[in-house]
């Protein structure tokens, strides 16, 4: 058995009863990716349909960006292409994303180099309308030009067509007196145009993962918010109708932070029920963290400790069913070895489930996690390292 097909299993709990239970589920390595293919990413589509985009090297300088297809049946087709290019901005935490809109559209991003400078890209979206089969002309997701960085995209498909998008901007950073990134959202509508331009929150941490998710009331974002005094908490904001609430912090960790963590948060929805998940290091002590809300983000319940001690965060989250959650994060072993693990948390915030998923190297190569649910069971990607590299996606199920 390979490493990726590794799956030492660790039920914490047996239910209310305290009876063993069903024997939980073998987890099945569905889809093996080749060598250098990185910074997988999963999108829900209609009728069960799961989307997965990475990027693949087609030379010493040039990528593409592929797609492959999970329909409700548990077939994978073959891969397709979005786009080849040398000009892609690779990175192991700022990746491509993929959504499906309501009208059944395609939107893909992925982040373009603009200038000979390190860190001057920007988001690149395109549209297919045809399920991947052919692509628009590539558009900037932003009115802004400058050679700065633009990136961390989470999208949002709308209710009547299109997408919100939100992601980090630092056109800012590039001024005379280089000023703080900031975290901006906007629309496409079902005709690929953009709508107006919002400033969400004028100084956050530079480079980790925004995340957002639509709720009965309107959509919640998240991401990490970056203080004068370089306090590096989790913010989040909500849409209010037509306007947007002040950045609040829902659990305040104080993480004095003097760089950026690149560990941004998570969250998920169903309805009113709103679950943010994310990694903090304050006090020496790492952590990983769920809370919970009952009202569209309003107001957060206590918090829950989901690691096991030593975990490096990097993690993701899905919703099930009768209100419980999935977490998935980075946990360090000893030397340069970690593996990534997944826990169930029920609707009354306890963790009755965990299971280790792969081992892989705790070092960067090993990207980060995207994780969608397929009935009652959960689809996870993750790029796998040493004799096992490449993107690899796992299909896991709970035993309750």
């Amino acid at each position: 058995m390979t490493r990726s097909l590794l799956v030492s299993l660790l039920a914490l709990g047996a239910g209310a009863s305290g009876s063993p239970g069903p024997p939980p589920p073998a987890d099945v390595v569905e889809l093996r990716l080749p060598a250098g293919s990185v910074t997988p990413h999963l999108a829900a589509g209609a009728g069960g349909r799961t989307i997965l985009t990475w990027l693949e090297p087609v030379s010493a300088e040039r990528h593409a960006l592929r797609f492959a297809v999970r329909e409700a049946a548990g077939r994978w087709s073959a891969p397709g292409t979005i786009r080849e290019s040398d000009r892609f901005f690779v990175n192991w935490a700022d990746f491509p994303s993929l959504a499906e809109t309501a009208q059944g559209h395609w939107v893909a991003h992925w982040l373009e180099k603009t200038a000979a400078k390190p860190y001057a890209y920007h988001v690149m979206v395109s549209v297919s309308t045809d399920r991947g089969a052919s692509w628009g002309e590539p558009f900037p997701a932003h009115r802004d030009r400058s050679d700065t960085e633009h990136g961390f995209v989470s999208m949002s498909p709308r209710p009547g067509g299109g997408v919100d998008l939100v992601w980090l901007d630092g056109r800012r950073m590039g001024d005379p007196v280089p000023g703080p990134m900031g975290v901006r959202t906007t629309t496409l509508d079902p005709s690929a145009r953009l709508g107006e331009e919002i400033e969400l929150d004028d100084r956050t941490c530079e480079c980790c993962q925004t995340a957002v998710v639509r709720t009965s009331r309107g959509l919640v974002v998240a991401y990490r918010d970056r203080s004068p005094t370089e306090i590096r908490d989790i913010a989040v904001v909500r849409q209010l109708g037509d306007r947007w609430s002040a950045p609040a912090i829902p659990a305040p960790d104080r993480w004095e932070h003097r760089a950026c963590p690149v560990n941004g948060p998570a969250l998920a929805a169903d309805g009113d029920r709103v679950a943010l998940a994310w990694y903090t290091g304050v006090g020496d002590r790492p952590k990983v963290y769920l809370i919970r809300s009952a009202n569209a983000g309003a107001t957060f319940g206590r918090r829950l400790a989901i690691d096991a001690g030593q975990p490096l965060g990097r993690v993701h989250l899905a919703a099930l069913a009768d209100g419980a959650v999935a977490v998935v994060w980075l946990e360090a072993l000893g030397g340069a070895e970690a593996e990534w693990r997944v826990s169930r948390v029920d609707a009354r915030n306890r963790v009755t489930e965990t299971r280790t998923l792969a081992r892989v190297s705790r070092a960067r190569l090993a990207g980060f996690p995207r994780i969608s649910t397929v009935g009652n069971e959960l689809l996870v990607a993750y790029t796998g390292t040493g004799d096992d590299a490449g993107v690899r996606v796992v299909r896991t199920g709970f035993t309750r």
